[in-house]
């Protein structure tokens, strides 16, 4: 599909993608291996929302390309040895070059500590200590200058 169409074939697009996604959670929430992870559906649909802001292709995986966004979003920019390196960690070979969602589910409740889990895990802790501030932004003085 073209991407330079967008409105409602995108919107399709995107809620088609969300229903595949979701059938793969259920199928993860039945899954006797991880029956004792603690608060799985939550965990599920967070990791869902994370995959579908990556999935560039929209094709239902993460490429190379989307994997470099998503670092660069995090401040990490990677060279695309490092990327293809975090690649292969996560599904097992260097011949595939896209993360499926199965991959990425796997990667993300997996007893292995790859290198994109931590830095994923990492920023989710650091947003949870973000305080938000509520109301107006403060007036800004000149001692909060650089």
């Amino acid at each position: 599909m073209d991407r330079a169409q967008g409105g409602k074939a995108f919107g399709l697009l995107k809620s088609q993608q969300e229903e595949k996604l979701n059938g793969i959670n259920e199928a993860f929430l039945t899954d006797p291996k991880y029956e004792g992870e603690e608060d799985l559906a939550s965990k599920l649909e967070m990791f869902k929302k994370k995959y579908m802001e990556f999935d560039l292709n929209d094709k239902g995986e993460i490429d190379i390309m989307g994997l470099k966004r998503m670092l660069e979003k995090l401040g990490l920019a990677k060279t695309h040895l490092e990327l293809k390196k975090m690649m292969a960690e996560v599904v097992g070979s260097s011949s595939i070059d896209t993360i499926s969602y199965n991959d990425f589910l796997n990667m993300m409740l997996g007893k292995r500590n790859a290198i994109l889990k931590l830095i994923l895990m990492f920023e989710g802790m650091a947003k949870e200590d973000e305080q938000k501030e509520v109301g107006p932004p403060r007036r800004k003085t000149f001692s909060d200058l650089p």
